[in-house]
């Protein structure tokens, strides 16, 4: 056919609308005229190409598609019965069993394992077997992120689209309906998932009564197993099904106990989850919970559909199910080798245990009476006392000119030693605290579920924790300045000579100087105090898990050695601060090792901590015999303040971060807490600075039932 060019159709435009139905109707005319034997699978991938958007986040486009394609279908029978045709033959075509029993749900190989799979097969993919069905999702949904269109499209449109194409499959002709097994009468389709089931019902078996759980719960094996009760159960359903199939007069044996032993299962998966948040967890019992848990869903999800069909005999009552099925087996598929996904979903559970530990502790860093107040304000004097020798030291190390891999370790134990001895003599570290107490409010959070009635509880909590975060710095400050001119003074009075000179005293104040790098070192302190936190978070989870206090209590030779209540004392005191020393002693050689790493790369790497920075600027102050000017001083104590706000600031929001997102937290009523707090503010000032002798405002009165 000759093509005519005419100039024109440079200034004339095709309405989108009509190009997108000339090619609709194209590939309608393709899967009517095609030979669905042998393409009933390129039927499919052109098909969803076509819905695909043109972008993944443009969901209404694909919708829109979707939608014509329904219609189309509906008003061309040979399209629709090719396509519905296609549809059977994947069904009749293609093994399913392991499309139910696997997608989406953990394997048994283990955490490290999986991790291992997921890298080689993201590196080199995985050989796609065509007799899968589970396989051919991969080739029919074959764009990364194909799973974001998927759930974000309705299920209406996904239910009418459906709808329209089985249309009449009740009434089909034979050679059109899922082909039969060799087993009886049974559908392919029906047989494969009930085959699914009772493969489902025996892992559920076996995980129950894996040792990491026996361990947790020893009553598991006290008392019958509902996990292993379940399988009786369900094989025994399983049998009765297939009768009711092909006796359609036959009663369905009574599912009540079936349902009690799952139910059970699942008291048991929450029972074994709230002791390990006592007793401890690791990685392997995180995943074998995790990988239950999923079966137990999966399982309840094959019988919501089984049931359904029980009720109504038809394929298409069981849609609305089956879509959602459908949905979450693409996004399986889709994202079967994402190693993010994998760990977040493992590891979130993981943080939870350890941020629990972590919100625990963090309850004693927020005082609520005059007592506890000026108990922590004292403590925080101690620490600051401490920190001031520490200071010293530091200067005194660095003063040396050590290989820098040996001052690197003297650094990282001169604060390791000094943090760690700080929590054995009771003492307070103040930026210590935002990662303990921001683990508590995510625990408030939590707790409140949405509540607004409940702000004005957390509301108190936040100005009891702001009162006692500022008890700490002040604590800290005002011990650890005075002490280090204290400490000048009289070195200079027994050796004769300044403690630092004057050169090295500009560099301590040009440090703390708000225009350098202060903030962005500041920063980095504060990352260091949160990945600090964590690690006190995973030794007290370690301690617990591994029953490091009973353990202890078992030797004789302490006993023999010590005696018997020095014994108990010392077991007790390793079971309630193992965690916060060895938090204490790492975030020594974070800091340490921040800095070594900068000079070991060449980066502008180096901390700054506001209690070191506030000791540096009064070794500086004694250096200059205190006559430093007032506007130095005050840009001094501006930048040390500065470096302060910077600290608790950063630590505080990603430990805040981590403990929402591994409780799955959405706090949507930040603005509202945030002005109540401002109303507290300014109607009680004092309350955040003091404990005032005022009572508190009174939380607010629950909610009026409604009808």
């Amino acid at each position: 056919m000759a093509f005519n060019w005419n100039p024109l159709n440079l200034f004339r435009r095709i309405p989108p609308n009509l190009a997108r139905k000339k090619r609709l109707e194209a590939l309608l005319a393709r899967i009517a005229d095609a030979d669905v034997a042998a393409d009933h699978i390129s039927l499919w991938v052109a098909l969803i190409n076509a819905v695909r958007p043109s972008r993944v986040l443009h969901t209404d486009e694909a919708a829109l598609v979707l939608g014509e394609i329904t219609q189309m279908l509906a008003e061309t029978p040979r399209s629709r019965h090719a396509l519905r045709t296609a549809l059977l033959k994947l069904f009749v075509d293609h093994k399913q069993i392991s499309l139910y029993v696997s997608s989406g749900l953990l394997p048994s190989t283990g955490f490290f394992s999986e991790i291992a799979r997921r890298i080689s097969h993201r590196l080199l993919p995985d050989v796609v077997s065509p007799i899968y069905l589970k396989d051919l999702l991969t080739v029919i949904f074959h764009h990364k992120d194909d799973e974001i269109w998927v759930e974000a499209l309705p299920n209406e449109v996904w239910l009418n689209f459906f709808r329209v194409l089985l249309e009449g499959e009740e009434d089909a002709a034979p050679e059109n309906v899922p082909a039969q097994n060799n087993e009886g009468p049974l559908p392919l389709a029906l047989s494969e998932m009930l085959e699914a089931l009772r493969i489902l019902s025996f892992h559920v078996s076996a995980i129950g009564l894996d040792p990491e759980l026996v361990r947790v719960d020893p009553q598991l094996e006290e008392v019958e197993s509902p996990f292993l009760a379940q399988n009786v159960e369900v094989v025994a359903w399983l049998e009765a099904y297939r009768t009711w199939w092909v006796k359609p007069e036959t009663p369905l044996q009574d599912e009540a106990h079936l349902d009690v032993m799952l139910d059970q299962c699942g008291e048991v998966l929450q029972r074994v989850r709230r002791r390990a948040s006592r007793q401890g967890t690791s990685l392997t019992l995180t995943f074998t919970l995790e990988r239950l848990r999923q079966h137990l869903d999966r399982i309840h999800e094959l019988l919501m559909l089984l049931r359904e069909l029980h009720q109504t005999r038809s394929v298409t009552a069981l849609l609305p199910q089956a879509v959602a099925l459908f949905k979450q087996m693409v996004h399986a598929e889709c994202r079967k080798n994402r190693l993010s996904d994998y760990w977040s979903t493992n590891v979130h559970l993981l943080s939870l245990r350890m941020t629990e530990s972590a919100s625990k502790k963090g309850e004693k860093y927020i005082t609520t009476t005059r007592g506890e107040y000026f108990g922590m304000l004292g403590s925080a004097a101690l620490g600051g006392f401490i920190i001031a020798f520490m200071s010293a030291f530091k200067i005194v190390l660095s003063g040396l000119h050590l290989a820098p891999l040996t001052e690197a370790l003297c650094f990282c134990l001169n604060y390791g030693i000094g943090f760690a001895l700080i929590h054995f003599l009771g003492g307070t570290v103040a930026t210590k605290q935002p990662a303990m107490t921001a683990n508590a409010i995510a625990a408030s959070i939590g707790e409140m579920r949405g509540k607004t009635r409940d702000l004005d509880n957390l509301a108190t909590v936040v100005v009891r924790t702001l009162r006692s975060q500022f008890a700490a710095v002040v604590g800290n400050l005002a011990l650890s300045v005075p002490m280090a001119i204290l400490f000048s003074l009289v070195y200079q009075h027994v050796v004769g000579n300044s403690f630092i000179g004057v050169g090295k005293a500009d560099q301590l104040l040009g440090d703390a100087h708000p225009l350098s790098g202060a903030p962005f070192f500041a920063a980095v302190a504060g990352v260091c105090l949160f990945l600090s936190g964590l690690i006190a978070a995973y030794y007290d989870n370690l301690t617990a898990y591994n029953r490091i206090p009973e353990r202890l209590a078992q030797l004789r030779w302490p006993r023999r050695l010590f005696g018997e209540a020095n014994a108990q004392r010392f077991t007790a005191y390793v079971e309630n601060n193992l965690g916060a020393l060895a938090g204490n002693f790492f975030f020594g050689f974070l800091l340490g090792g921040a800095t070594a790493l900068g000079v070991l790369f060449g980066l502008p790497l180096d901390i700054r901590h506001i209690a070191f920075s506030a000791a540096y600027v009064g070794y500086a102050t004694a250096a200059y015999d205190f006559t430093l000017s007032v506007s130095v001083l005050g840009v001094t104590v501006a930048g040390v303040l500065l470096i302060g706000m910077v600290n608790l600031l950063v630590s505080f929001t990603l430990a805040l971060f981590v403990a929402m997102r591994s409780r799955g937290i959405t706090f949507a009523q930040g603005g509202m807490l945030f002005a109540l707090v401002s109303r507290r503010f300014f109607s009680y000032p004092l309350d955040f600075f003091l404990p005032t002798r005022h009572a508190e405002p009174p939380p607010a009165p629950p909610a009026p039932a409604t009808e």
